[in-house]
């Protein structure tokens, strides 16, 4: 048995392009956003938020990003899966950060996940958009 394992995770050059592909996507759909991205464990590696993107986006962004490394999903994708079952829907909104808005986008390279990106600041769909954009950024 293994006393360890080797985990691989987003690097911090990844991380700004990640950013700077979700920003150029905020600029095209000509909203301010906030833009973060964590880590595999759902730790902060890097964070963008735009003149006039609204203050609450700074921790909205945060949590869709730690809701997507925790369970590898993106957020739009968790109402379709917890609608049609009540005890998992009533018992997931008790875990703290959990963000099912969508905006929030798992990040993989070559077939594991390295860390996720959250965006706020727009409506959901363009928080999504540009969520998409910069987890693409990494090819």
């Amino acid at each position: 048995m293994a006393a360890t394992v080797t985990k691989r995770t987003i690097s911090a050059e990844a991380a700004q392009q990640v950013l700077a592909a979700a920003e150029a996507k905020a600029r095209e759909l000509g909203v301010a956003m906030a833009f973060a991205v964590l880590d595999e464990s759902g730790q902060l590696k890097a964070f963008l938020r735009m003149d006039g993107a609204p203050l609450p986006s700074i921790a909205v962004a945060q949590d869709k990003a730690h809701t997507a490394a925790g369970f590898g999903l993106p957020t739009d994708q968790w109402y379709d899966v917890i609608k049609d079952d009540p005890p998992l829907l009533h018992g997931i909104t008790s875990i703290a950060r959990f963000m099912m808005i969508g905006g929030g986008q798992p990040l993989v390279s070559e077939g594991e996940l390295i860390g996720a990106v959250g965006v706020s600041g727009g409506s959901y769909q363009q928080d999504t958009e540009a969520a998409q954009a910069g987890a693409q950024a990494l090819g």
